[in-house]
């Protein structure tokens, strides 16, 4: 893993600020391996878009994507409040 700047580990390669990531990137942000990740696109929990024969994920489906397993786990993420 590499560290960015504010010291937020991102996974190598993936640069903050974007908008759309491909999957193996998708894939490498949130742990995941490719088939839970296409069985998410599938299930239509993550939010994709193609661009040609290239499908890539909104940052802000991926945003989505963990907001919605913070509700279920309780919605404050540990923190107290």
């Amino acid at each position: 893993m590499a560290v960015s700047k504010g010291s937020t580990l991102m996974p190598q390669g993936v640069t903050p600020g974007r908008v759309l990531y491909d999957v193996p990137e998708t894939m490498a942000l949130l742990n995941l391996s490719r088939t839970q990740l296409y069985e998410l696109i599938r299930s239509r929990r993550l939010v994709t878009v193609t661009v040609g024969r290239r499908r890539l994920v909104p940052r802000a489906a991926i945003d989505d994507y963990v907001a919605e397993l913070m509700r279920a786990a309780g919605g404050d993420g540990g923190r107290a409040a």
